[in-house]
């Protein structure tokens, strides 16, 4: 666990981000949940958006542990296999009244294009921030401004020269865009948050997310360090070798 931590620790030092990065682990069994962690339907008596759990986590600084009577998420329980909607046209139905369709044929593709776990392939997931992680994580998820997310594009292109290819919806983005489809892919991803990750999960307007597959964490740490040392960082080293222009143009000389 010593080496989640003290990587935790790297990515606070050199991209300085406003929230704690997070571990986040898909658990096979409810008791893979550390004892320590909070539970939204036990502990707080409510059932929340998953995007809500990661908020608690990158925020407070708490283990979260969720499980599908945690869920109170239409999208997350059917994305994550946890809830089989009544019908074909359901979720196309639900995706048409919050007001992301025109149609039930529109509603149709959005729904068959959500990143998606199979059902029962995982019982539930867990956060938990990486500089005291109480959880092997199987991806890294920090959020950030444009500027430090452009910093971890830097490290995970470092190596191989490739980019990060990312598609965006601005729904559900957190969730589904951003660990499920790292998951499935293993691939690093930049995650534009959604509608929903900005009304319940109160993600702030300069905010954007990056997903990073575990395995990888190391490489991208690496690279960072390499761009950190050589004066490519965060904060941007800003240019401030040239003389200002005093206001109205008025010359130095006629000052002195």
């Amino acid at each position: 666990m010593d080496k989640w931590i003290e990587k935790g620790k790297m990515l606070n030092d050199m991209l300085r981000p406003h929230t704690f990065p997070l571990a986040v682990k898909l658990i096979k069994d409810a008791e893979e949940i550390p004892e320590s962690a909070i539970r939204p339907f036990r502990d707080l008596k409510i059932k929340v958006a998953l995007c809500q759990g990661i908020t608690m986590s990158r925020r407070y600084g708490w283990t979260v542990g969720m499980v599908p009577e945690d869920v109170g998420c239409a999208i997350a329980l059917a994305a994550y296999g946890w809830r089989r909607p009544k019908e074909e046209k359901a979720m196309a139905n639900f995706l048409v009244r919050m007001g992301y369709a025109a149609d039930s044929k529109a509603g149709m593709t959005i729904a068959s294009e959500i990143n998606k776990f199979e059902e029962g392939e995982y019982a539930g997931i867990v956060f938990s921030p990486l500089a005291w992680t109480k959880i092997v994580p199987d991806l890294v998820m920090v959020y950030g401004n444009p500027a430090q997310i452009m910093r971890l594009i830097h490290a995970c292109t470092y190596h191989s020269g490739n980019s990060v290819n990312c598609s965006f919806s601005g729904r559900a983005a957190s969730c589904t865009e951003g660990i499920i489809r790292t998951r499935l892919t293993r691939e690093p991803k930049v995650v534009v948050p959604g509608n929903g990750d900005r009304v319940w999960a109160m993600t702030q307007d300069d905010e954007m997310a990056f997903t990073i597959p575990s395995e990888k964490l190391e490489s991208v740490i690496g690279a960072l360090k390499v761009g950190h040392e050589e004066g490519i960082r965060y904060p941007i080293p800003v240019c401030q070798r040239f003389r200002p222009e005093v206001t109205l143009g008025i010359p130095l000389d006629e000052i002195f």
